[in-house]
């Protein structure tokens, strides 16, 4: 493992046998384990990526963590690295091309790609990417099999002088910049963000870029800290008990016009109603557990018209824009990553994900 510094090599695992690679496979629920698998086959219109860095998101910690998938199954989605082979019927891409991948791609002609709900579109619903098994993105691997509507479409060139680990935040930058649309925040208003992980520092610099001003909250010294210094006005320490008094008092009494959630904890919401304003938004950010309930007062919605919003997923049209603000580094994404792990260490590096500490931040994968 490395903490924040220059870019590591391969993995330290021994090399696989012939026609084989290394995979952090899961095995039920909470264990993953480094074991070796077959490259995965590519057909006519695929390609294969030597994966050179991957992200590692609240997401995969959700399953691996609570057991809703079945296994075998590699996980793994913000995925970077190099094409090493394409099908025949592909055109786009060459090997050696440097690319990042989506692992979700909507089909563009259904009711929902209309209405620009793609996250809700039956194919965009599939798996697009896999390393084995069940296809569930497999950036937790060596090799990944991107499938052809994906290959189409959903694989983005990094230009030279773009990192692979930079390059693996524009799928989760686009899933926040999908919520600060969804939350409508505009210039000069006060947006509330609540948790400063990684999620949570996207969405402060997305909705500063929006215009905002934008007071964040975490229970965590260092988050607080790196929250200030990358532009939020204040960070507020919620277990202090006087979050909405300081929020109010910077905001004229009002509250905040609009709060994002970027904790998915089920008493955040009862929280967040009380510190936005009559009339205010309050966003929740991949609130995607099936079995989570989360109670409210009434009156926060039938009296106050507090609106309470959810963002899941990316959205297929910002996929350009996410690109861009990574690759021309608008936002200083690299401030967010705080360690490195070898695909050998990727207990330690989800255990990590899974219980951060003070000091950790974006934790990648490089396998």
């Amino acid at each position: 493992m490395t903490t924040v510094g220059t870019e590591i090599g391969a993995s330290s695992v021994d090399k696989p046998r012939q026609g084989h690679m290394w995979a952090g496979v899961y095995r039920g629920q909470g264990r993953v384990v480094a074991e070796e698998v077959p490259i995965p086959e590519i057909s006519a219109g695929e390609v294969l990526v030597r994966v050179a860095a991957c992200g590692i998101c609240g997401t995969d910690i959700k399953k691996i963590k609570q057991g809703f998938l079945p296994p075998p199954q590699i996980f793994g989605h913000e995925i970077a690295g190099t094409v090493v082979a394409v099908g025949a019927k592909v055109g786009q891409w060459r090997p050696g091309d440097r690319v990042l991948s989506f692992h979700h791609i909507p089909c563009g002609k259904c009711f929902y790609c209309d209405q620009k709900l793609f996250s809700q579109c039956a194919t965009y619903k599939k798996v697009g990417v896999t390393s084995g098994f069940r296809p569930s993105g497999g950036g937790f691997a060596q090799y990944v099999r991107v499938m052809d509507w994906i290959a189409e479409r959903g694989m983005i060139a990094i230009p030279s002088g773009v990192s692979f680990e930079e390059a693996v935040f524009v799928e989760p930058l686009n899933t926040c910049m999908k919520a600060i649309e969804k939350a409508r925040v505009q210039p000069e208003e006060n947006v509330l963000v609540i948790g400063q992980g990684p999620i949570g520092l996207l969405l402060m610099l997305l909705a500063r870029h929006a215009g905002a001003r934008v007071f964040t909250s975490d229970p965590m010294p260092a988050r607080r800290q790196k929250s200030v210094a990358l532009g939020a006005e204040a960070s507020f320490d919620p277990r202090k008990g006087n979050l909405a008094d300081e929020l109010l008092a910077c905001t004229s009494g009002r509250g905040a016009d609009a709060v994002l959630v970027g904790a998915p904890q089920r008493e955040l919401l009862e929280q967040a109603l009380t510190l936005v304003r009559p009339g205010g938004r309050v966003l929740l950010f991949a609130y995607n557990d099936p079995l989570m309930r989360v109670e409210f007062p009434a009156s926060a919605v039938g009296i106050e018209e507090k609106e309470i919003l959810g963002s899941y997923s990316a959205s297929f049209d910002m996929q350009e824009e996410s690109a861009r603000l990574v690759f021309q580094r608008v936002l200083p994404v690299r401030e967010l990553i705080s360690h490195r792990f070898p695909l050998s260490e990727i207990e330690e590096a989800l255990d990590l994900a899974a219980h951060p500490t003070d000091g950790s931040l974006k934790i990648i994968l490089v396998p």
